[in-house]
């Protein structure tokens, strides 16, 4: 199935998050490096891309290769030479080095990717190049019926969500509402899997 045709693609979770405390308590600041697995048309990659300036970069990656056009226009138009963007599936390695990313968000894609190929690749590959005092962030509907948002079935409450990635050698650190349908989970790596 190609990835344009995948349910989710074109949809993003932006303008239904409270973005700026999405990225304060990422502690997105000036200089980071920030990278939006799944990023669709980059509403969070353009958003983090201001936030951290021209000293940081901003990573796209997703596998629908119309988003990654449009993400790299809309750059272009707001002349955001921080923003780097790759066509890839997440189920593969992620064209990243180890360890040299602070910020890794997973918006409103998680439950998409246990849908269509599972999350054991892109976890493992988070967990690769995030550095070791990295932080993953993971925007999720809440488990109520919607709309918006995905069937209520393959929806994650935040404590699944939380068992997930736990598995994958990530500590949560918090979970808090970042909007009337949306959670956020702020997790870092555990030290065995450093």
């Amino acid at each position: 199935m190609s990835y344009s045709k995948l349910p989710g693609s074109g949809k993003s979770s932006y303008h239904l998050v409270d973005h700026e405390l999405v990225f304060h308590e990422l502690g997105l600041t000036k200089s980071k490096i920030f990278l939006d697995l799944g990023c669709g048309i980059g509403d969070y990659v353009i958003a983090a891309a201001e936030i951290i300036g021209p000293g940081g970069i901003a990573y796209g990656i997703d596998g629908w290769t119309e988003g990654i056009d449009i993400l790299k226009k809309r750059a272009q138009d707001r002349r955001l030479t921080n923003v780097q963007t790759f066509v890839a599936s997440v189920s593969d390695h992620l064209p990243l080095p180890d360890q040299t990313v602070d910020i890794c968000l997973i918006a409103a894609a998680l439950h998409d990717f246990i849908r269509h190929g599972g999350i054991e690749v892109p976890l493992k590959e988070t967990a690769r190049v995030l550095k070791p005092a990295g932080i993953l962030g993971v925007v999720e509907f809440k488990k109520i019926d919607g709309p918006p948002g995905p069937p209520v079935l393959i929806r994650l409450s935040p404590e699944e969500t939380g068992t997930l990635i736990a598995s994958f050698g990530f500590q949560q650190i918090k979970t808090l509402g970042v909007g009337p349908y949306t959670y956020l989970i702020v997790a870092s790596k555990m030290n065995q899997f450093i």
